[in-house]
């Protein structure tokens, strides 16, 4: 049995995380790992750093890595790690050496007017993680990326040389999120009105070069890793921002499917869900703005869904919501955020679900701040304070559907998107300050500094902790060696190696001894 294993482990071809979340349904999960597991993830170190030049911009700075696990390059096959920087950067890392294979800077054609200032929410440049497809040739790939001028790029994964001349993909100045593909589209939705841009889904075709939108009507889409898509090409995103009123064709604070129409091209809503609190959720600011990840159980697609209000809901894709939109296959009470706060608090970024050995289907939701007084799970690890991430089992009972808890991790100064590889959940404090507007001093105290320059200089740095998929029991952690912060980025896992950006422009790769 070992033997084969091994020889398993020898022959198996290399993972690739080619798109932020992993795959397109935006699971988050690395089906192809065979190298890390459970029981020898507590021997992880620091295998390298790469520090790039990559310039911050508000508080972004780097996006999670993009993994190529074998590439036909001019000195051999090499794994390579593509990582965006939101000054209009794009690097190659050797991920063997960890050396720079090749960057791109790109030449904008827009520039601000002079003094204009986007604010914390509208940093400029790069907003949104590259996404990697196939190339013309084995062992060639493609880099699709979106530059600050709204220019859509490819480029040679081997070389860094474009592929393809440059095409507008949408206005200069935006907010789009991590780019999805999909059949030969590429997909985005936009955010926040920043530049004075509507918020819209967008699609690139690379058959025809052509760009197609869908205007929600209301509300904005930024969910951490972009849209979801299902196994029939809808595109799933939540909005928020705006009114939900769909008798006026107003879709803001809910969720919603696009799909392309195959012969014109353009996308046209196919499907919502409008939570039944959808007006209480707009006047305390509760966005849906998760990544929900969608995955198969039993012969059915769902989408699971959630919000800053912090509570889960799971959506059948063949019909969100059933005949009134608004009825989901199961509600879930709230995990955390039990004073409704709107900025420091609930479900941020984007979820992960996998399937174990057992056949068992799980969900992954982090979380800010403490979990809710009357939310349990039967393990625990500790008092949660600043965040943490719950695992939920799916569960039929009596033709029922229901997302049951099972633990809730330790806890952790901001908890960001997980991924999951082989048994192992790996989950990561971002150690950013999140307080976008603070409450007036005490008389006497001293004021803090608001916006960007009061988060800097409250952030701490990122931690990285590898968990049991089954129980959350803290396998190993990063401690203190990652030296800062990050902001809206995530982690990326491939071929027994944890990827980590940080906002000094940083690049952490973490796995076992070589």
């Amino acid at each position: 049995m070992c033997a084969g294993h091994l020889i398993a482990q020898a022959i198996a071809p290399p993972a690739d995380w080619l798109t932020d979340g992993g795959d397109p349904q935006r699971t988050a999960w690395q089906r192809n790992e065979h190298t890390l597991s459970v029981s020898n993830v507590k021997n992880f170190k620091l295998l390298w750093k790469y520090t790039t030049d990559n310039k911050p911009r508000e508080m972004h700075s780097l996006f999670p890595p993009l993994i190529v696990g074998r590439v036909n390059t001019a000195a051999g096959p090499k794994q390579v790690a593509i990582v965006a920087g939101v000054s209009d950067n794009i690097y190659a890392i050797d991920v063997a050496t960890g050396r720079l294979l090749w960057q791109r800077h790109f030449d904008t054609t827009y520039f601000p007017p002079p003094g204009q200032n986007g604010g914390t929410l509208c940093p400029g440049g790069i907003t949104a993680t590259p996404v990697i497809g196939p190339g013309t040739a084995p062992g060639s790939y493609v880099v699709y990326a979106a530059s600050w001028d709204g220019r859509l790029h490819q480029m040679d994964v081997a070389t860094g040389n474009e592929s393809a001349p440059s095409e507008l993909f949408m206005p200069p100045n935006g907010k789009p999120y991590a780019l999805n593909l999909w059949k030969g589209v590429v997909y985005t939705t936009s955010a926040q009105g920043c530049g004075g841009n509507p918020n819209l889904v967008y699609a690139f075709d690379l058959a025809t070069r052509k760009t197609a939108t869908f205007d929600p009507g209301n509300g904005g889409m930024w969910g951490r890793t972009g849209p979801s898509i299902s196994r029939d090409g809808s595109v799933f995103t939540g909005t928020g921002d705006g009114s939900y009123n769909p008798e006026l064709r107003s879709y803001g604070t809910a969720v919603i499917a696009v799909k392309q129409d195959p012969l014109t091209k353009i996308l046209k809503l196919s499907d919502y869900y409008g939570p039944p609190n959808a007006e209480y959720l707009l006047k305390r600011d509760l966005d849906l703005q998760v990544t929900g990840p969608v995955f198969e159980w039993k012969g059915r697609e769902f989408l699971v869904q959630s919000s800053k209000e912090c509570r889960l809901w799971l959506l059948d894709t063949s019909a969100l919501g059933g005949e009134d939109h608004s009825t989901a296959e199961y509600r879930s009470p709230l995990i955390c955020n039990e004073d409704q706060n709107y900025q420091a608090a609930g479900v941020y970024g984007a979820m992960a679900t996998y399937e174990d050995p057992r056949s068992t289907r799980w969900v992954l939701v982090p979380f800010w701040g403490p979990t809710h007084s009357k939310f349990t799970a039967p393990i625990t690890h500790g008092e949660v304070f600043n965040g943490a991430i719950v695992a939920f089992t799916l569960e039929d009972r009596n033709g029922q559907l229901q997302l049951t808890p099972a633990w809730i991790s330790r806890d952790m100064n901001h908890a960001d998107p997980p991924v999951v590889a082989n048994g192992v959940v790996f989950g990561f404090a971002s150690g950013e300050d999140n307080v976008l507007i603070n409450a007036p001093p005490p008389f006497g105290a001293q004021a803090m500094t608001t916006g960007t320059p009061g988060r800097v200089s409250r952030s701490s740095h990122a931690v990285l902790y590898a968990l049991n998929g089954q129980t959350g029991e803290e396998l190993w952690s990063s401690g203190d060696q990652i030296t800062s912060w990050n902001h809206f980025s995530g982690i990326s896992v491939a071929n027994g190696r944890v990827y980590i950006a940080t906002f000094d422009g940083a690049v952490y790769c973490f796995g076992l001894p070589q």
